[in-house]
């Protein structure tokens, strides 16, 4: 098994998209916020879908979206403060978070969209940075 030492540039890149999937997390957690706390304030903000599978009472959808949005911050700064277990849960929470507003999907369609599209794209870069990190280890 060869040992592969990652070059500077190589570090550069790493801690480069360390902090750009740690502010993304960041952003993606506070947008989840907002959208808990819509629906917890006035679910009637929010178009009801009828006969949808995950029929849930927007309120409770609500404090879904707040809880995850509260968790993607906390993970995002602790990323940006080097925390070790920090990379793993953001791109946990970041899957667990896609997958609640692909369940979102018939209440508010373009936004659910947009946060599953940045989900990912955090999913790719903490993907990304963790593995050239574990190669550069």
């Amino acid at each position: 098994m060869s040992q592969h030492n990652a070059s500077p540039r190589e570090m550069m890149w790493a801690d480069g998209g360390t902090i750009f999937a740690a502010v993304m997390l960041t952003t993606v957690g506070v947008f989840q916020a907002l959208e808990g706390i819509s629906a917890i304030a006035k679910d009637d903000v929010f178009e009801s879908a009828a006969n949808y599978v995950f029929d849930i009472d927007l309120s409770a959808w609500g404090w879904v979206h707040l809880l995850l949005g509260v968790l993607a911050v906390v993970i995002g700064v602790s990323i940006l403060y080097g925390q070790g277990w920090a990379m793993i849960a953001g791109i946990v929470i970041a899957m667990v978070s896609a997958l609640a507003n692909f369940m979102f999907l018939p209440y508010y369609p373009l936004w659910a969209l947009v946060v599953i599209a940045f989900d990912l794209f955090v999913i790719w870069a903490l993907s990304t940075v963790y593995g050239q990190r574990a190669r550069g280890a």
